[in-house]
């Protein structure tokens, strides 16, 4: 049951996304729209920021993992093409908060495949975690910049050029930053 209404909200949340902008979507409006009371909405997320924390790892969990870090960019391209296809959705959070939660969006949802892929290519290199992880930190940066970008520019990029070449700076950047010193 439990998951049942969890999925009731998660769906009412997402159609009130394609409808609005998330700042005037209240837990009002998300019990009216399930057919729940408010006790069962807060039995299942403290807050609507709870509910968008759910729903966005729901939607990312779309995508996987890839069947190898070094796959990080195709996963990358899927996502973008989802944010086209739901360009309303992610405008109306875009937005609606913060430009420190969508970063923070970002970055722990490629937390884990940009530090196995900078991982992958230090494997045999006289190379010390630190390093990699302050590595993995900067192409996580980088890659917050570029969904921004991609953001404010409507969304009209061609989206598997700007990967690809992305793909080959990043290849570059991590070779180089690798090689023993």
């Amino acid at each position: 049951m439990s998951n049942f209404t969890e999925t009731i909200i998660l769906n009412t949340f997402d159609q009130l996304l394609e409808a609005m902008p998330f700042e005037k979507i209240t837990v009002s409006a998300i019990i009216k729209g399930c057919g729940i009371s408010r006790n069962t909405f807060y039995y299942h997320y403290q807050d609507i920021y709870d509910l968008l924390d759910a729903w966005l790892q729901n939607e990312l969990g779309k995508y996987g993992s890839p069947a190898a870090a070094t796959d990080w960019d195709e996963r990358m391209k899927e996502m973008l093409h989802a944010c086209r296809q739901n360009k309303r959705k992610v405008y109306h959070l875009y937005n609606s908060i913060s430009r420190g939660r969508i970063e923070q969006y970002v970055f722990t949802s490629t937390n884990d495949l940009i530090y196995d892929y900078v991982s992958q290519r230090a494997e045999g290199k006289a190379v010390s975690p630190t390093r990699v992880t302050a590595l993995a930190d900067i192409c996580r940066y980088a890659l917050i910049g570029f969904f921004l970008r991609f953001l404010w520019n409507g969304m009209n990029d061609d989206i598997d050029t700007s990967v690809n070449e992305l793909s080959i700076l990043f290849n570059d950047i991590v070779e180089r930053s690798l090689e023993e010193r």
